[in-house]
């Protein structure tokens, strides 16, 4: 499926690393586990997830694989240069990729839906919306 809406394009931090997204997220979400809080450096990351067939990878990588807290394999494809996460991928959805929402640089994308091992979520933060469905 892809949207009539112009492309959005991912990039790392120096640049050389690019991912193009022609289709809608399938699921915009906000994760508290601690994983997610080292990867991003933040006190929880938020991410989109796309379908592979929609997105266009640009540039060179590499990849760290970890088991996450669900159990389920992850592998984080980076910039070698800068060191940014440009996308991961999970084992037990391995038709989409999710992308960094920050990597888009766009004040303008769709909020999350969803938020995520919220028992690790810090007490100070709270993700906002009626729309949100909240997961402990």
């Amino acid at each position: 499926m892809t949207s009539e809406r112009d492309p959005r394009t991912a990039t790392c931090q120096c640049g050389q690393l690019t991912a193009t997204c022609t289709g809608e997220p399938r699921r915009i979400s906000v994760c508290h586990c601690l994983d997610c809080q080292r990867r991003s450096g933040g006190p929880f990351a938020a991410q989109a997830r796309f379908m592979n067939e929609d997105v266009a990878i640009s540039g060179e990588y590499r990849v760290w694989t970890r088991i996450a807290d669900s159990g389920t394999k992850a592998e984080h494809h980076f910039c070698p240069q800068c060191g940014s996460t440009l996308w991961y991928a999970l084992a037990d959805q391995p038709d989409r990729i999710a992308i960094p929402i920050g990597a888009f640089a766009d004040p303008a994308f769709p909020p999350p839906a969803f938020s995520v091992y919220e028992e690790r979520q810090h007490k100070w933060v709270a993700i906002l919306g009626d729309h949100v469905e909240h997961q402990h």
